[in-house]
């Protein structure tokens, strides 16, 4: 099962809990979140409990929609998407990598669009994340 790491209802996570946690990926985490709020700076931090099944994920929106999801999981986090298609299309144009585009191609189409997930292990993909950052806030 793919649970967050904070499955106390009654406990919002801090930052001294995702540092605990996520060890070494932390500084990703707060790399990706001050990346979007350097785009976008009225970009609103909201951690949501999604149940027991789920329990606490991180988004960060604008006022209308959800830019990225941040979900917490065991010395690493996730992070995940949702892109309309003619967002989608330009990912597939860029320069991100192939691994993500596959990702992307093989999700299931919703009606709000593709939802996808990338582990971040380490920095490998974090510009790769950044630039679907700003597909987001573009389209």
């Amino acid at each position: 099962m793919d649970t967050s790491v904070f499955t106390n209802k009654t406990i919002v996570p801090e930052d001294q809990d995702l540092s605990r946690e996520l060890n070494d990926t932390s500084v990703l985490w707060h790399a990706i979140r001050n990346h979007v709020h350097g785009l976008y700076p009225d970009a609103m931090d909201e951690w949501h409990y999604s149940g027991v099944k789920y329990g606490w994920s991180f988004r960060i929106k604008d006022k209308k929609r959800v830019i990225v999801y941040l979900l917490p999981r065991e010395g690493f986090f996730k992070t995940a998407f949702v892109f309309g298609q003619k967002a989608t299309d330009v990912v597939m144009e860029s320069t991100i990598a192939p691994s993500i585009k596959e990702l992307l191609k093989s999700a299931k189409v919703y009606a709000e669009g593709r939802g996808i997930r990338i582990d971040i292990l380490d920095s490998s993909l974090v510009d790769d994340v950044k630039q679907l950052i700003e597909v987001k806030l573009k389209n």
